[in-house]
């Protein structure tokens, strides 16, 4: 079984009594799906609690219907954004849903509660006794950190020491230590290596999440960020034929699983990985730094379906802060509003990219470029986080490359988001995704312990990737029991005091 759902009696027990005094419910997969399953009693809680507060009841914020508000917000529509066709280049539509009004801002805080909460329920993970360890190249130890906090369990952070000042700060706050790893977002082993060095340190006393090899991660996008793409393209009433592609970065290789879902319901679609021109390990087997932050080189995730994926698309590090320069710095915003004549919603809709959402926009710009889609075709890709996780980088860029002027905005728009090419595109035949799968083995079975058979497993089983979606089912059915359990005999409920992480 690809997500471990065997049971530890006596831990179970311990978490449902930690739970219990805390007045701790488990979300189920269908909840952050349709969150207007969710009881009347934690709505009214949420009604009185800000996004990012450190409420066991935020944990019901965890999926991407969230009302675009930060404080006493309900649940709505799916948030997402459709770009304007003069700031993407592309006849084509491209669409995204949006991380920010998630809790920390970042769609992460999924990934890691799908690996947290199976691991409480079943006993897998000991509240009491135990750390849990975020190995992460920047959102996903903030999204366990905060999950952890929530649910009232320690944790360890673990980051490279180049991600921005900005989650560093957030991360003291809430994690219970915060570990920075040699390198930046690239440097992938470096954290596997701290991994195995608490590993021999703590031993039974850490549970390792690595994001990386946790198909729970895998299972979530494909089962929310999935679910809530499809409401979003039926909302808008898409023909199917007209649905073409959805595109992310390779990350940890989660985000790319709501690809899989798409393409269970429009076979005919494209999936593309996008990576950065710098460190090009999927397009070229290649290697280097690179600064479009938190999406992890070097390797292939071992929970990433490569034979799913159609095409990789290597994006330019220096436009993505180009672009992110154009749409923060007054003089980039300037220019979009006189000469561009963007709308005052589009000029807003600029703060819900981060460094990543850019560069996952330009990949989507990129597929729908090569394909030359038309103008009711649609690509999708994710938002995953907002401006707000990088404003440091502005005044970093200001030192190293002077003042942004309003003629550099013109330069940036013109060349740099107008005139993305096809370069660096690159679709993939049979025998390239098996290239690309082939690279796993080093990572992972000579350095990580996966084993030969699962490596092939992976590519020639035609069951393993269907095996996992349905493990929501059962995982919703033991979150179920376990919160039947909690409020069995439960106490009488007591003032908890809310703490408030700052974004800062």
């Amino acid at each position: 079984m690809l997500i471990n759902l065997k049971m530890n009696k006596e831990v179970r027990a311990r978490n449902i009594e930690v739970c219990r005094e805390k007045g701790i419910l488990l979300p189920t997969f269908k909840q952050m799906c349709d969150p207007s399953t969710v009881p009347a009693s934690i709505k009214a809680k949420l009604a009185k609690t800000g996004l990012w507060d450190v409420d066991p009841a935020n944990l019901y914020r965890i999926t991407w219907r969230n009302e675009p508000k930060e404080k006493n917000g309900g649940f709505g529509e799916v948030n997402f954004i459709e770009m304007p066709k003069k700031r993407t280049g592309t006849k084509a539509r491209v669409l995204a849903l949006v991380g920010k009004y998630c809790p920390t801002g970042a769609h992460k805080v999924g990934a890691t509660y799908s690996c947290l909460a199976p691991a409480l329920a079943t006993g897998n993970f000991d509240a009491m006794k135990q750390q849990a360890v975020w190995p992460s190249t920047g959102n996903y130890c903030r999204g366990g950190a905060y999950n952890s906090a929530l649910l009232g369990c320690q944790s360890i952070a673990i980051l490279p020491a180049e991600m921005s000042q900005e989650r560093f700060n957030w991360l003291k706050s809430v994690a219970g230590e915060v570990i920075a790893t040699p390198g930046c977002e690239s440097n992938v082993k470096e954290i596997f290596d701290k991994c195995h060095e608490l590993d021999a340190e703590r031993g039974k006393h850490i549970v390792i999440f690595n994001q990386f090899e946790q198909f729970e991660n895998y299972l979530w996008h494909y089962t929310v960020t999935g679910q809530a793409i499809l409401d979003v393209l039926r909302k808008l009433k898409v023909k199917p034929e007209n649905v073409k592609g959805y595109a992310s970065s390779t990350g940890s290789g989660g985000t790319l699983a709501a690809g899989d879902h798409l393409k269970e319901v429009y076979p005919h679609i494209k999936i593309a990985a996008g990576e950065a021109q710098q460190c090009p390990t999927l397009l070229r087997n290649g290697f280097g730094g690179h600064r479009i932050e938190g999406i992890g080189d070097k390797h292939v995730p071992w929970i990433h379906n490569v034979k799913n994926t159609d095409m990789i698309c290597a994006i330019d590090d220096q436009d993505c802060m180009d672009i992110y320069r154009l749409f923060n710095e007054p003089e980039g915003i300037k220019y979009l509003k006189e000469e561009v004549k963007l709308s005052a919603k589009d000029i807003d809709n600029l703060q819900l990219f981060g460094i990543s959402g850019i560069g996952n926009m330009l990949s989507a710009v990129k597929m729908a470029k090569y394909y030359e889609l038309e103008e009711d075709d649609v690509v999708f890709t994710i938002c995953t986080d907002s401006s707000t996780m990088y404003k440091s980088r502005l005044e970093e860029l200001d030192k190293k490359q002077g003042k942004f002027s309003f003629t550099e905005a013109a330069r940036v728009y013109s060349g740099a988001l107008m005139h993305q090419s096809y370069q660096d595109a690159f679709e993939l035949s049979y025998y390239d995704r098996l290239r690309i799968h082939n690279l796993k083995y080093y990572t992972w079975v000579e350095q990580q312990g996966k084993t030969y058979e699962e490596i092939n497993r992976q590519w020639y089983d035609r069951d393993y990737w269907k095996s996992i979606p349905p493990m929501a089912k059962k995982i919703d059915k033991l979150i179920e029991e376990f919160n039947k359990e909690v409020l069995a005999s439960a106490p009488a409920p007591k003032a908890v005091k809310t703490a408030k992480a700052s974004k800062k």
